[in-house]
């Protein structure tokens, strides 16, 4: 009986544990496809279909392959709003970063005196242990700030390059800000002067690689301008201004506009200066132009607050008197006004003049008239330091009857003309009247200034100087590759010998390292090997010592006729690189030879030269920077070969 009660017992209790096990699992399986339905359609809603959902139990897996972290983070999120986060088991991967698109790399470099600045995104396999010690060399290593960052994606194009010409243009620039990204380069920067700004400009610009743009804005301070001058000429060739000066762009605005409506054509080039005698300045100027206008041709000069208004010899006295009276009441404060209107003379027997005239080769003649046997001397002396006192032949006769203060007019003529590469200047008894060509822009405006601050701005004079870029010591310097062809040209039609077995030059080597040296003087901005080779007789060591020796004299040679050392390294390199065969007397003379190497500007250190070396292996089938095969053999160093004797 006892047996029985604890079976019945044991029984009820197995049974409903079954029911609870079986109750349970229905319960599992509910909360499964309730919460896997749930974030299914969730996820459906957010647009995020290619995320999977699998139920376990009550956690909940997440997985499938998302665009982006963005997207993964959002179906987490968005299942995390259904049921409880910490449900959710996140199996999501992402796509390879690599495929996205790259970031857009950029480096800002701000440098001053107080040192550089770097600033922007670039690509990780840059070398910035590297780029801050290249930079660290010219401002010093504790002067560099590395506010850059960087990221992992493959190097653009022309990254290299690009970076490479930035920090070699850098080196010029104590005052700059370089902004960087592929092939593009922007520069801003401040100079100490106008003729440093414009040499700055022409190198910058010239050594610009190909493929590379570049957006250059140099400035430079305002030049003290004494005496504030401008001279506006209205004659039958039109109008022009021999000198013109401005305050402001607010006076400049008000020159122009004035010298247009007076018959300008094209744009006013003054210069922007310190020293003006009135805020005024453009007003008065403007009203001045207009008095030539109404007049109907003539000069006036402006030499600080003193005018000088000249109207042409035959002009309507009427209406000169009503111009210049408008003026006179209409000028404002501090300006002083002298007119002339000048009256036609019977001509004098035989001309009065005194002419000085400077050919392109540099001689310089002296005739005409002159007051004295001192002024004579007085002329002599000033030419002869002007230009040489080789370069000056007297020729003037004196001549007691002269106009008074004839001597300081031939002075100044003297001194005008020698602003000018060549051309005249002729002194009459109304004028002075310089003429001829010049490598200045300003060279207008310079001899203006010259010829009111010595003579008086009622002084009349007249000016046809032409700019002529050829001329100009900066625009006008060739390039290396010029300079190389010329040294071609020299080589290709004499040959330098030695005396055998020496490093000694002999015969017309002395003519031709003469003329070399000159070819060299007038180059800026190049670097040249100067290589020794000789021909295959003789031990290799003997003929390797023999071509450095001969290579080290043409390099002391041109050193001793001033061309700068910096620019030319010497290298012998012995018998190798034949150009001919040595089996005949003849090809051993032709490989007996001097070469003159082309080498490119050299970049600030080794991390320049690994950058361009870069950019010329990224594609070893294609040129670098698009250029096409013949302009890339253009750019190829190609020596300029001579003879050496054995």
């Amino acid at each position: 009986m006892r047996l029985s009660t604890v079976a019945i017992i044991g029984t009820t209790f197995a049974a409903a544990a079954a029911l609870c096990y079986v109750a349970a699992g229905f319960v599992v399986s509910g909360i499964e496809a309730t919460s896997e339905r749930s974030v299914r359609n969730a996820l459906d809603d957010g647009e995020l279909p290619w995320a999977e959902v699998q139920a376990n139990g009550l956690q909940l897996i997440l997985s499938g392959h998302a665009q982006t972290e963005a997207l993964r983070f959002k179906a987490l999120t968005t299942a995390g709003r259904v049921i409880d986060a910490a449900r959710v088991i996140d199996q999501m991967t992402v796509k390879d970063a690599a495929a996205l698109t790259p970031p857009r790399f950029s480096i800002e470099i701000l440098r001053n005196d107080s040192g550089i600045s770097l600033i922007g995104l670039v690509p990780a396999a840059t070398d910035r242990a590297a780029l801050i010690a290249t930079l660290g060399e010219l401002v010093g290593p504790d002067q560099v700030a590395d506010l850059l960052e960087s990221a992992d994606y493959n190097m653009p194009d022309a990254w290299d390059v690009t970076l490479a010409y930035a920090l070699e243009t850098l080196r010029a620039l104590p005052r700059a800000k370089v902004s960087i990204q592929s092939g593009q380069v922007a520069i801003t920067a401040m100079s100490d002067s106008a003729d440093e700004k414009r040499r700055l400009e022409t190198q910058i610009t010239r050594n610009t690689p190909s493929g590379v743009r570049l957006a250059l804005q140099i400035s430079a301070p305002r030049p003290v301008i004494t005496p504030f001058t401008l001279r506006f000429v209205l004659n039958e060739n039109g109008a022009h201004f021999d000198a013109c000066s401005a305050d402001s762009e607010n006076a400049l605005q008000q020159i122009t506009k004035a010298a247009s409506a007076a018959g300008l054509m094209g744009k006013a080039n003054c210069t922007i200066g310190l020293g003006v005698p009135s805020p005024n300045w453009g007003a008065a100027v403007a009203m001045s132009i207009d008095a030539v206008a109404k007049i109907g041709g003539g000069t006036v000069t402006f030499a600080d607050a003193d005018i000088s208004l000249v109207a042409p010899t035959g002009s309507d006295p009427a209406l000169f008197d009503r111009a210049v009276g408008e003026l006179e009441n209409t000028l404002p404060e501090v300006f002083a006004l002298a007119a002339e209107l000048p009256i036609a003379k019977d001509a004098a027997s035989g001309p009065v003049d005194f002419t000085a005239t400077k050919s392109p080769e540099g001689a310089v003649q002296l005739r005409g008239r002159i007051s004295d046997e001192l002024s004579r001397t007085a002329a002599e002396s000033l030419a002869k330091a002007r230009f040489g006192s080789k370069s000056v032949t007297m020729a003037a006769r004196v001549d007691e009857n002269l106009p008074q203060g004839w001597p300081l007019r031939v002075l100044a003529g003297l001194d005008a003309l020698s602003l000018v590469a060549h051309g005249v200047v002729t002194v009459t008894p109304n004028a002075i009247t310089i003429s001829g060509e010049t490598g200045s822009p300003t060279a207008s405006e310079e001899i203006a200034r010259l010829l009111v601050g010595k003579l008086g701005e009622g002084q009349r004079f007249d000016i046809a100087v032409t700019y002529k870029k050829k001329l100009d010591p900066v625009l006008g310097l060739p390039t290396p590759t010029e300079c190389e062809a010329e040294v071609q040209a020299i080589v290709a039609a004499r040959k330098i010998n030695f005396e055998p077995g020496s490093a000694t030059p002999v015969g017309d080597a002395a003519g031709i390292l003469d003329d070399i040296a000159a070819v060299l003087n007038k180059c800026s901005d190049f670097e040249m090997e100067i290589s020794g080779y000789t021909d295959s007789q003789g031990r290799e060591e003997m003929n390797k010592a023999l071509s450095q020796e001969r290579a080290d004299a043409v390099l002391r040679a041109l050193r001793d006729r001033r061309v700068a050392s910096v620019s030319l390294t010497a290298t012998g390199y012995g018998e190798i690189d034949p150009v001919a065969g040595n089996d005949s007397e003849e090809g051993r003379e032709a490989n007996r030879r001097i070469e003159f190497k082309l080498i490119k500007a050299q970049p600030v250190n080794n991390l320049v030269d690994t950058l361009l070396e870069n950019a010329e292996k990224s594609d070893a089938n294609e040129t670098p920077m698009g250029l096409t095969e013949e302009e890339e053999q253009q750019k190829t160093d190609t020596p300029a070969s001579e003879g050496a004797g054995n």
